[in-house]
């Protein structure tokens, strides 16, 4: 009976396990099943959590300025957390691209940039980042001309003047950018192919300094952005020659187009947002809807239309396929000018 009772015990406690084990692997089963209904990975759905730092690779007071300030104040709103713009100049904007490239691609580190990103993939030479690899795009915020400002008692009155003076005396003229391979050092340069002149470049580490050594006399002009040079020359403090947008500017009323005097000439600067490169596509996805969404804002539109800028946001993936065209657009310029970042 003992032996039983312990023989029927051994027999109890093997099915009370078994169960035990079915249950586990049932347990287990059931949560496999569930795996597709599980709650997703931290992603879109919580991001951001934290503050996103935008960095700008110019010096602050220029036309990056205009642009990004007040977007990064607009989505600091929809996106519920603070947008920090750190500037971050240097090496025609290299030093911050790079910066921006070797973050973690996770959204909290972006980069507002201008043209001169697609530029400095042909003139840059030994950039320490891969322009294709080392961004993701989230999108186009804006373009608009390039401005040529000069004191307002110079002599230069028009791009004739200009031409004039630079094919009489090849180099005396210098002009002032914001610094090698930017937009508007790269519009400089195409200035001089179409018009068969020299002058010579000023680089500076950002607009703001340039524009300093305009008004103090140390340079004969500025090729600048419509949104940096704008309160210059509405306050008198600077004269715009010409826009280099295809067509007049109501932001520059009664300044014509460098191509009034040179057929065909056209350099307008954009303006777009990036990430590292491999940020996730939702990531992507849930800024550029936030950056649509802030834009589209009346009062957005109005404060860039002042500065002579429009509004143009487009999807990741169009601003991949405008970034490679823009790559090859001032490729052929580089090439032609036997441009140097030097």
């Amino acid at each position: 009976m003992g032996t039983e009772r312990s023989g029927g015990g051994w027999a109890g406690d093997g099915l009370r396990a078994g169960r035990r084990n079915l249950l586990r692997l049932s347990a287990a089963g059931a949560g496999m099943w569930a795996l597709p209904n599980a709650p997703p990975a931290l992603g879109a759905e919580t991001y951001p959590s934290r503050p996103i730092r935008v960095i700008v690779p110019f010096t602050a007071g220029g036309g990056t300025d205009v642009v990004g300030r007040e977007l990064a104040q607009m989505l600091a709103v929809e996106l519920g957390q603070a947008v920090v713009i750190d500037n971050r100049p240097g090496g025609g904007t290299v030093l911050g691209s790079d910066l921006a490239s070797k973050a973690a691609p996770d959204g909290y580190t972006l980069l507002l940039t201008t043209s001169a990103l697609a530029i400095n993939a042909s003139l840059v030479k030994g950039l320490p980042y891969d322009t294709e690899k080392g961004f993701s795009e989230v999108g186009l915020v804006c373009h608009g001309p390039n401005v040529i400002v000069v004191r307002p008692d110079s002599p230069l009155r028009s791009v004739a003047d200009v031409i004039r003076v630079a094919k009489a005396d090849p180099g005396k003229l210098t002009y002032g950018s914001s610094g090698n391979g930017s937009a508007v050092h790269l519009a400089a340069e195409l200035f001089k192919l179409t018009a068969g002149v020299d002058l010579t470049h000023v680089p500076y580490r950002g607009a703001g300094p340039a524009y300093t050594d305009l008004l103090g006399g140390r340079l004969d002009m500025v090729f600048g952005t419509a949104g940096g040079v704008s309160a210059f020359v509405k306050g008198d403090r600077m004269r715009a020659l010409a826009v280099t947008s295809p067509q007049r500017t109501p932001a520059y009323e009664g300044v014509p187009t460098v191509a009034e005097t040179l057929p065909g000439y056209e350099a307008e600067v954009w303006y777009a947002v990036f990430a590292p490169g491999g940020t996730p596509a939702p990531i992507l996805t849930r800024l550029n809807e936030a950056m649509r969404k802030v834009t589209a804002a009346p009062a957005y539109h109005s404060r860039l239309a002042g500065e002579g800028l429009t509004v143009a946001v487009n999807s990741p993936e169009e601003m991949t396929r405008f970034m490679r065209a823009e790559e090859a657009r001032w490729r052929r310029v580089v090439t032609d000018g036997r441009i140097t970042s030097d």
